[in-house]
């Protein structure tokens, strides 16, 4: 470049310069200007080859043998039939291993002997005790260009990281770094940065209660509030609604409520495919007489019929029908729905005794009257429009919802993932807040939560607005004023990041840059980044689309033994429930190279306060 003339060249004329490493990336030579901008030439969001709708039939029946031979497919595959039986056996047990797979509770009495876990759970359970290992050999063969070029299920079923493993600004290979070298480098940027708000630190919904509160701890005592995490992109309005109706933003109900409730709404959800244990909870409801009423656009086979794969019986006679009536509402139209019922039991009452429970809503509520005189005068028609269903459809629902009063309303991400998803849940509240159908036995609000402790993270608190209470508890206990200031949530930290206001970025668990709804606007924003740190167990797509350097912290993961000077240690989680119990790890670690969370945020942590 100093001496263009050398290369045949005219001063001024634009030239393209490539680097060649010594191991090529696919073989495609990586632009220097690239690498300065830290762009790496990395696949941000997944390939995929659209193949066209297809129409195929609909399967009359959910679980049943097919569940079982899926779930031996995928444990065989992993980690071999022995070792996986052994530790499917722990699974959801107590002194057993939580599943990671889910939320779902676990029956307080009797669990099933043979196995308390759903395909889901072994399909997860598979992908972490896998005897797959991403070593420092496996990654000085593959790019992080190469490997962000594969599809997340590839990148997925690499198998799991057995070192710390660090990438240098301008480098497309991750090599092996010592812990003690990883901790000094996180405490060096977080001192370097010129305020503690350029910091951000996610967390996943399967950190432990443990680690959670550690990680909370240790962000405040940095100096911010910055703490977005996974519920912010799935049951933020939950939360949101049930905290600003009943004051607690969890659901009111346990495992046998769903078993004796005479009635069972469950709204914008597919238990079939996101939560397969909820469908047992199902039949047996209705083997209690129970009745089910599914609320969703599409109809969906893991709420019409359920077979137990348990059960011989089950299985000969084809299984359970679960649903007793379903409402196709229009996709949006879930609030209009509510308040055409609502609309419907104020028109009821003025005709009948008994629709509404006057001495609860008198001795527990506020603002009846107020809530009369906005449903008063509805124009029933236009919110049938919006609903998308007709008069017909609908009153079965209301003849139900007046038949008990041991009512259960459960949703996911149907009723939270749209724009009046904190409206349309105080909805579902106020119809239960009528009839007096909550804060009593078999009768109560729902949510169904994904992650395995996304409820326990909260309680602990990992949470960007915490609330006054819990920081002046924080502050009494630990004799330090800690920063009241709002801090990031994941739409917030992102934004920060575009901006370039974000130093060091650290990530307890999860994959950032694919869940987020905009994975390629979040993954240039991540690119942005001078330090993006990564606790994990096994690889995604946040270690490829990463800042200008990058670590990952391997960690125990939750079927693993771990065992301190102490002797063996458990954590604990909190189902979506609200019951708190420990996990216990069955196996020997797959690498001797790693860290329990609680001892990766403990070795953060010392570094930068010494």
């Amino acid at each position: 470049a100093q001496n263009p003339q050398a290369l045949g060249l005219a001063v001024g004329q634009p030239v393209k310069v490539y680097v060649q490493s010594k191991q090529k990336a696919s073989g495609i030579p990586i632009p220097l200007s690239s690498l300065m901008a830290n762009e790496r030439n990395v696949t941000i969001v997944p390939p995929s080859t659209y193949t066209g709708i297809k129409e195929i039939p609909l399967k009359d029946a959910a679980c049943g043998v097919p569940a079982i031979t899926s779930t031996m497919y995928h444990i065989s595959e992993e980690l071999g039939l022995w070792k996986g039986m052994k530790t499917l056996l722990k699974l959801n047990q107590k002194n057993g291993v939580d599943c990671p797979g889910c939320a779902w509770p676990d029956p307080d009495d009797h669990r099933s002997s043979l196995g308390e876990y759903c395909e889901n759970g072994a399909k997860a359970i598979a992908e972490e005790a896998t005897d797959k290992k991403c070593t420092p050999e496996w990654f000085a063969k593959h790019s992080v260009q190469e490997i962000s070029s594969w599809s997340d299920f590839q990148i997925g079923k690499s198998g799991r990281v057995t070192h710390p493993m660090f990438l240098a600004d301008g480098e497309l290979y991750y090599k092996p770094i010592s812990w003690e070298e990883a901790f000094q480098m996180i405490a060096k940027d977080l001192k370097k940065a010129t305020h503690p708000n350029r910091a951000v630190f996610y967390t996943s919904g399967r950190t432990s209660n443990e680690a959670a509160y550690m990680y909370q701890l240790m962000v405040r005592h940095y100096g911010t509030n910055n703490l977005p995490d996974c519920s912010n992109m799935c049951h933020e309005s939950s939360g949101v609604a049930l905290t600003e109706t009943i004051g607690i933003g969890k659901g009111t109900v346990k495992l046998e409520d769903i078993h004796h409730a005479k009635l069972v709404l469950v709204i914008g959800q597919n238990p079939g495919t996101n939560h397969p244990r909820m469908m047992s909870a199902l039949s047996k409801c209705k083997g209690n007489g129970g009745k089910i009423v599914h609320i969703n656009p599409l109809p969906e086979v893991g709420t019409e019929k359920f077979i137990d794969p348990q059960s011989p019986i089950e299985i000969l006679k084809g299984g359970t029908q679960l649903a007793d009536l379903y409402l196709p509402v229009k996709i949006g139209g879930d609030m209009a729905l509510f308040q055409y019922v609502q609309s419907q039991l104020l028109r009821r009452s003025e005709e009948q005794e008994g629709v509404f429970d006057k001495m609860f809503i008198s001795n527990k509520t506020n603002d009846f009257e107020d809530w009369k005189a906005y449903f008063s005068d509805w124009n029933f028609q236009e919110l049938e429009e919006v609903t998308g269903l007709k008069k017909g459809e609908i009153e079965p629902l209301i003849e139900l919802l007046l038949s008990t009063t041991d009512i259960v309303s459960c949703w996911a991400m149907g009723l939270t993932q749209q724009k009046q998803g904190v409206a349309t849940i105080q909805e579902v509240v106020n119809i239960h807040l009528l009839r007096g159908a909550i804060g009593k036995p078999n009768a109560g609000v729902c949510p169904v939560r994904g992650h395995s402790n996304v409820q326990g993270d909260r309680t602990m608190g990992i949470y960007e607005k915490p609330k006054p209470s819990f920081m002046e508890g924080l502050d009494r206990y630990w004799g330090k004023q800690f920063v009241r200031e709002e801090g990031y949530d994941v739409v917030e930290a992102i934004a920060a990041m575009e901006k370039g206001e974000v130093d060091v970025f650290i990530a307890m668990g999860g994959n950032f840059i694919s869940a987020t709804p905009d994975s390629e606007r979040t993954g240039k924003a991540m690119q942005r980044v001078g330090l993006t740190v990564q606790v994990s167990t096994k690889l995604n797509r946040s270690h490829c689309v990463t800042g200008q350097r990058a670590l990952i912290l391997p960690c125990l993961g939750r079927t693993e033994k771990d065992v301190q000077k102490s002797g063996e240690q458990f954590v604990t989680v909190e189902n979506s429930m609200g019951i708190v119990h420990t996990s216990r790890g069955v196996n020997q670690p797959c690498s001797a190279h790693l860290k329990s969370e609680p001892a990766i945020v403990s070795g953060i942590a010392q570094a930068f306060i010494s």
